[in-house]
């Protein structure tokens, strides 16, 4: 749905001018305004009503002496932005001496009422999380003169959500500027929105009531709003604990299941899996730079550049992966000592021809507009890139399910990482098989380095901040088990979340990795022990 709004806004910025249509009705009424050319105080309002921020540009035109009147024509007010000077109706560019014209000059009492248009002007803007916050930003000031306008638009809001922004608004002001009555209404209102913006200003009214012998009932109100509000952002906390351990948990998931192939099947300890993460992210950043030099950044051909780049994303480590298990590992099999500083070795190589073809510092991927930006849950704040993440987590276990229990390739794969003997003898090109998986494997890594380029930095040493917590998924759910290494990288993510808060980053991991020895120690096969002679050649 985001990305059909997105398409739509582009299409309309293309099609449609730029400075007239949506401006025109404010243009009017300002010039209505300026030239005395109806009710004053009617105006005001009809400008506020529209919500155009274009207003506020014209108010401070005027301020600044930008607004300007020709004596010749003096009812054709004329606007000046960057030197250029055009008729405020119709945009007609002037072509006269601009040192011919007046300034036009507001009085005291108008320049009062523009203030506070440009205070209303949000609160009916087409944007409704802009009109919410600023009712609340309103609605915080407690100026008692802005009591009338939230009290007339509660009812005429279209949703909602926009009804309870108001209605916050309106008791927060209440709290400084309501009769008694009021008050007490505006005190019970605050703690049934669980208005977290209401919580200092019922604490200040609180500590007054505290004073005042004959305000218990004040008191006891104020204390009921504040449990509300406290338990509401528990509620929060949690709801984004939750989103922020499946998120984590989704990456390790991305990030692991390449490594749960390589190490979990094929018994490979591949240290380099960390480099194909950042091949995969560096392929993204290639695909972004070469559709920045055919489409302009922010158009709707830009912003597909991140669904161009997967299939590369993957092709590429993947590609890799294959030149690697055909180049050392086919020659390693049975031997992990020998793997593990093979891989090793070919990190450090890989990681320094990173360098020397983009440079030392880590490169800037734009993260597209369609995965960009955050929504609400229940009050709590999650982004979008990371519900990507999360989303494309399962398609990842769905997509290795199905290659793997579906398919005459993964019966075969599966066969050849029993038994390699076996295979063989039954026809099965285990050779080609094992170049296949582990290719499949460096994929998956090169997938995760793509996600990963839209969290966090694209460097040539990004991979080796997870290869410690992937190898300890595969561990504890079970070596080549895949529903294990799923299931461990969310209870790792969650874990990790929950305990981070409390005792802090580096504590929090410390006590991750403790707990995992400590569950080692308790089931060492992990989550689901293997009961396969995975490499009994």
């Amino acid at each position: 749905m985001k990305a059909f709004f997105l398409i739509v806004t582009i299409l309309a910025s293309t099609l449609l001018p730029t400075s007239g249509v949506q401006s025109e009705n404010a243009r009017r009424l300002f010039s209505d305004l300026i030239l005395k050319a109806g009710d004053e105080d009617a105006l005001i309002d009809q400008l506020a009503e529209t919500g155009d921020p274009y207003v506020i540009d014209l108010v401070a035109a005027v301020r600044i002496g930008g607004l300007l009147q020709d004596p010749v024509t003096p009812d054709k007010l004329i606007i000046s932005l960057d030197n250029q000077y055009a008729y405020l109706l119709g945009g007609e560019t002037f072509t006269g001496d601009p040192a011919s014209l007046d300034k036009v000059r507001a009085s005291r009492s108008l320049r009062k009422k523009f203030s506070r248009v440009v205070s209303l002007i949000e609160l009916a803007s087409p944007d409704y999380q802009a009109r919410a916050e600023a009712a609340i930003k309103i609605g915080a000031s407690q100026k008692e003169e802005f009591l009338p306008e939230l009290r007339k638009r509660i009812d005429t809001q279209p949703t909602n959500t926009l009804k309870e922004a108001f209605r916050e608004a309106l008791s927060l002001s209440l709290l400084k500027n309501g009769t008694d009555a009021e008050k007490l209404e505006a005190i019970e209102a605050l703690g049934d929105l669980s208005s977290v913006s209401g919580r200092d200003f019922l604490k200040t009214a609180r500590e007054a009531y505290a004073q005042d012998e004959s305000a218990k009932q004040y008191l006891a109100a104020c204390d009921t709003a504040l449990k509300k509000i406290e338990s509401h952002e528990k509620r929060v906390e949690f709801i984004g604990t939750l989103f922020r351990g499946l998120s984590t948990g989704s990456v390790l998931l991305i990030v692991s299941y390449g490594l749960a192939i390589t190490f979990g099947l094929m018994g490979v300890i591949n240290m380099a899996h960390g480099e194909f993460i950042a091949i995969g992210a560096y392929t993204v950043y290639v695909v972004q730079n070469q559709f920045a030099k055919i489409f302009e950044p922010g158009t709707f051909g830009f912003e597909t550049y991140f669904l161009w780049s997967l299939p590369f994303a993957f092709l590429v480590p993947a590609i890799l992966g294959a030149l690697m298990e055909r180049g050392v590992i086919r020659f390693l099999y049975n031997r992990p000592l020998e793997s593990l500083l093979a891989t090793w070795g070919i990190s450090m190589i890989i990681q320094q021809a990173i360098r020397l073809i983009f440079g030392a510092a880590n490169v800037q991927v734009t993260t597209p507009e369609w995965i960009s930006g955050s929504f609400e849950l229940f009050g709590a704040s999650m982004t979008y890139n990371r519900l990507a993440v999360i989303i494309f987590s399962v398609v990842v276990i769905f997509m290795t399910w199905v290659l793997l229990r579906r398919t005459n390739l993964g019966l075969q794969i599966r066969a050849t990482m029993q038994n390699r003997n076996m295979a063989s003898n039954l026809g099965i090109p285990a050779r080609k098989i094992n170049m296949l998986t582990f290719a499949y494997g460096s994929g998956l890594a090169g997938l995760a380095g793509a996600f990963l380029s839209q969290i966090g930095n694209v460097g040539a040493s990004m991979g080796q901040a997870y290869i410690v917590d992937s190898f300890m998924v595969v561990v504890i759910g079970g070596v080549g088990n895949l529903v294990g290494a799923a299931i461990s990288s969310m209870g790792i993510g969650m874990v990790d979340q929950l305990l981070q808060p409390v005792l802090g980053p580096v504590m929090g991991k410390i006590s991750v990795l403790i707990a995992i020895i400590l569950f080692l120690q308790w089931k060492p096969g992990g989550l689901f022990p293997s009961r396969s002679r995975s490499l009994d050649d």
